[in-house]
């Protein structure tokens, strides 16, 4: 197996360095990463000089979808391995996955389990994101449980399903498992071989309120194309959820835009 790394970044050359040198670290060595810049402003340009090999694009900032897919369409191997900058590989990450894809050659994407790292410390992670494998859809609804650093991706997944959606700010990756998952397995290499630390203040994550907001576009999508009652009800309750946030934190414009989604999503139920 032949695989491309993509890295997308933005204003992270210290912890971009940690993530490349995770890379080249690796017991089965990828055979070219990508880095895209995403419109870095500090010292990301200078990664070229500390490690030469790697193929390095800039773009003007346009979110970290913009980036994953830039470096989709630069990678010139079968096999994609995402990277995000701040997180950091276990030397036998990517050789666990290949030995899992060689044994299930018609399984098209896989991932790995995690570690969390926060304020030097590692933390438990709690059950809503555990791991599955296989027809994993119903499992994917409520959170995302697979980490793009984990993924490593066959290209023609993303002909049959898109790319990811440079719509969304956050819950880009929520948005195309959903999509992979409804229709193909995803394999789990059930060993924590990736590294995530968290607390560092540009984190995506930590910049919205309410993260089902980007979540529930990513599920109304879906039923505009399938009939399934699993992803009904986790809409239902993401929006009953975020109705109770608009209240709480007197978001007007968003009490009566999720009150409105609430009342028509329980009249097709009833209808």
């Amino acid at each position: 197996m032949v695989i491309s790394v993509v890295i997308p970044t933005y204003n992270r050359y210290t912890f971009l360095k940690r993530a490349l040198t995770s890379v080249f670290a690796q017991t089965y060595k990828p055979s070219e990463v990508i880095v895209i810049d995403d419109g870095s402003t500090d010292n990301t340009s200078q990664i070229k000089q500390d490690f030469p090999s790697i193929r390095y694009f800039y773009q003007q900032n346009k979110g970290v979808s913009s980036a994953r897919n830039l470096g989709i369409k630069k990678a010139s191997y079968e096999w994609i391995a995402f990277l995000d900058s701040d997180d950091e590989w276990h030397k036998d990450k990517l050789k666990e996955q290949v030995l899992f894809h060689k044994q299930n050659p018609d399984i098209l994407m896989s991932y790995t389990d995690e570690k969390w790292i926060r304020d030097a410390k590692e933390v438990k992670i709690p059950k809503k994101f555990k791991k599955y494998g296989g027809e994993i859809f119903d499992k994917c609804l409520s959170h995302c449980i697979i980490a793009p650093s984990a993924s490593l991706i066959h290209k023609d997944l993303f002909s049959k399903v898109g790319l990811f959606d440079e719509g969304l700010e956050v819950c880009e990756d929520y948005d195309l498992w959903l999509r992979v998952a409804l229709e193909h397995p995803i394999g789990l290499v059930d060993k924590k071989l990736i590294t995530k630390y968290a607390g560092h203040n540009d984190q995506l994550s930590f910049k919205h309120w309410g993260m089902d907001r980007f979540r529930v576009v990513a599920l109304e999508k879906l039923l505009d194309s399938i009939q399934k009652e699993t992803a009904r009800e986790v809409l239902m309750q993401k929006y009953e959820l975020l109705l109770k946030g608009a209240i709480k934190y007197d978001k007007i414009s968003d009490k009566l835009f999720y009150k409105k989604r609430l009342e028509k999503l329980k009249r097709f139920k009833s209808g």
